[in-house]
């Protein structure tokens, strides 16, 4: 399996604010979502996923990046997911 790295793909009208397991920082990476702590791209974890990449071979590629940072980004993409479209 291939490592896949940044990818625009990301849906940004998500509110990851809401979202414990990332930080945004204007000065690093133009500004994209990261996993707190990391310079690693929240995208990065969904185009890995989509690739056919597992959460343990994702971490095991991207040391510090922790399963329970992943697990909480992707339940914070269930959640918007399950909202309500806005009128």
């Amino acid at each position: 399996m291939r490592r896949l790295g940044y990818d625009e793909g990301m849906d940004r009208s998500a509110d990851w604010s809401a979202c414990l397991a990332v930080e945004r920082n204007p000065e690093r990476l133009a500004g994209a979502w990261a996993f707190r702590g990391t310079r690693v791209p929240v995208s990065a974890l969904f185009t890995n996923l989509t690739g056919g990449a597992t959460v343990d071979e994702f971490t095991e590629w991207f040391p510090g990046v922790t399963k329970e940072q992943v697990n909480l980004v992707l339940e914070h993409a269930a959640q918007g997911l399950r909202a309500p479209l806005a009128a």
